[in-house]
């Protein structure tokens, strides 16, 4: 109750009617052990522990074209940044708040056939969320456990930077079928994918494999594509196939930046929707393939044995 009270008090306005009161101790009682989501199928965390990187962009996408591949089935998409939620503005979902149905059970919002919750959506989108770990944690459990999510073949979850209290409150206390990890080709970047990794490693979390995003800039004029952030290469080997030969995960993919992956991102349309017959377009259903893949095998040996 203290903690429900902190919540509605830093919120002012725009108080939680989401939260119910006894939320705060179900999700203490469900911390000891990983539980699946009601009504879901399979967890996909998007994660890297690099900010910028461009993992809201692929969560998106990687979101669209699972559902373009599963007409008949529904698709999610989680926004666990609760300090920088930029998937209401991606989906075109920007000043939409969710109803609660008659068990106090928040209704995600819809956005071209994909379910979507964001913190982001229960604030005003110039709102500063200012809170400590407890309160993080808790505003967590309530985007996973008291959304009506199901019934849903896939739910993308996009995962803020770091390795700190939202990565363990997700890992160690939901049902996660996999992870794909997103980075660029510089040697910041992947320096902290490393740690990334490591983490997910020790809470047991399987990887998918490697996703390099930004590896180069594709020319909208002639189709040249011309590498901005190197590859950073040591005897021949870019530091992503590096990565990826030091943990044994695969390279899923590289997407180069296009500029209409940017104006689609800020239009409220994600690339798949907007230029569906696109390079990067179909990069991503190649992408969405494997991950498809990854969940039937449930295996990571069979999932990496998949072409790149």
């Amino acid at each position: 109750m203290h903690i429900y009270r902190r919540i509605v008090s830093t919120l002012g306005g725009y108080a939680l009617p989401f939260v119910p009161k006894g939320f705060i101790h179900e999700a203490k009682r469900s911390a000891a052990s990983k539980l699946p989501l009601a009504g879901v199928e399979n967890v996909v965390l998007v994660t890297s522990a690099k900010g910028g990187v461009g993992k809201s962009t692929v969560s998106v996408n990687l979101a669209a074209a699972i559902k373009e591949l599963l007409s008949t089935e529904h698709v999610g998409l989680l926004d666990a940044d609760v300090f920088g939620p930029s998937i209401p503005k991606m989906m075109g979902l920007e000043g939409i708040q969710p109803d609660v149905d008659e068990k106090n059970r928040i209704i995600p919002l819809q956005s071209f056939g994909i379910k979507c919750m964001s913190m982001g959506s229960l604030v005003g989108a110039n709102s500063a969320i200012v809170w400590r770990g407890l309160m993080v944690m808790s505003a967590i459990q309530q985007l996973l456990r008291q959304v009506k999510w199901g019934p849903l073949h896939t739910l993308i979850v996009d995962m803020p930077p770091g390795t700190g209290d939202v990565q363990l409150s997700i890992c160690q206390n939901v049902s996660v079928q996999g992870a794909i990890i997103v980075t660029t080709p510089q040697a910041v970047a992947l320096s902290d994918v490393r740690r990334g990794i490591e983490m997910l490693n020790k809470v047991k979390v399987p990887i998918y494999g490697i996703v390099e995003n930004m590896t180069d800039f594709l020319c909208p004029a002639c189709g040249t594509r011309t590498p901005l952030f190197g590859p950073e290469v040591t005897d021949g080997i870019s530091g992503v196939d590096q990565l990826a030969k030091e943990t044994s995960l695969p390279v899923l993919g590289r997407i180069p930046i296009d500029p209409q992956l940017i104006r689609s991102c800020d239009s409220g349309r994600p690339l798949m929707i907007s230029h569906p017959q696109s390079k990067v377009a179909q990069i991503y259903r190649e992408l969405s393939e494997k991950i498809l893949h990854c969940e039937q095998s449930n295996q990571i040996a069979e999932c990496n044995d998949k072409p790149n």
